[in-house]
């Protein structure tokens, strides 16, 4: 499990970005796959999950996740619900101490948030779709709207798809710069013409800084070199894989 200074020095708070090591899971799901959007045994994922909240002190019926579509929704936990009834969005926020937001990645940013002093965590998931649209700033502002001060807030970038293994086409690039020209900075060309390398963690931590972030960690990982670590859907793609493993990260008050 991998913790960052900023996080892991508030007192009163539980955080962690899992690997994919320490699960039951076997195949391209090898081992704490925690998604159940995968085609893995659904028994393998529970078991994985309680894995998961036991490394965090925690228990796995505390863990709360949404069912991720890449947008810039936020919703506010209160109390944990069934998997089946989990809401369409990819930011969430609480004040509800042990309960456990939970963000599942395969190159996506994770993204963990804190203001200890308010007593208000956040969680976000952002693939580049969910960054171009403000999850990472939304998810600032419905932390706000519970009280949290956002120079008080402290966040951490989990481990993700960097910018030395994510090619795009232009296409992507164009979406980015259209909205807003600053943004050519986090794209270089890559080695086949009309394609970019684009640093999405980049982009995201600047977005945490212009929302007002007091302080921001990056864990630095890449989910697609370190393939004993990390799951990763572009890995997978390239290897002609037809499925894949999703690592779960968790961020609860105590």
């Amino acid at each position: 499990m991998i913790r960052t200074p900023a996080l892991g020095g508030l007192k009163g708070l539980r955080h962690g970005f899992l690997t994919r090591k320490g699960g039951v899971s076997a195949g391209p799901f090898e081992s704490l796959n925690c998604g159940y959007g995968s085609e893995d045994l659904e028994s393998n994922i529970d078991t994985n999950r309680n894995r998961a909240a036991r490394k965090l002190d925690l228990s796995a019926e505390n863990i709360v996740t949404v069912y991720q579509v890449h947008s810039n929704v936020v919703v506010n936990v209160t109390k944990p619900w069934n998997h089946s009834d989990r809401p369409h969005a990819d930011g969430m926020v609480s004040c509800v101490p042990d309960l456990a937001l939970g963000v599942l990645t395969a190159d996506c940013v994770p993204i963990l948030l804190a203001d200890i002093d308010a007593g208000v965590i956040g969680a976000a998931h952002a693939g580049w779709k969910g960054a171009l649209t403000g999850i990472a700033g939304a998810t600032v502002s419905a932390m706000k709207k519970l009280g949290a001060k956002q120079k008080n807030t402290f966040a951490a970038i989990g481990p993700c798809i960097r910018q030395t293994s994510y090619e795009v086409g232009s296409e992507l690039r164009n979406n980015f710069v259209s909205r807003s020209p600053e943004s050519s900075q986090y794209f270089v060309p890559s080695a086949n013409t009309g394609h970019f390398m684009f640093d999405l963690a980049a982009f995201v931590l600047d977005s945490l800084t212009a929302a007002g972030v007091g302080v921001v960690d990056d864990t630095k990982h890449d989910t697609y070199k370190d393939e004993s670590l990390f799951f990763s859907y572009r890995r997978a793609t390239h290897q002609e894989e037809s499925n894949y493993g999703r690592s779960i990260s968790l961020i609860a008050l105590e």
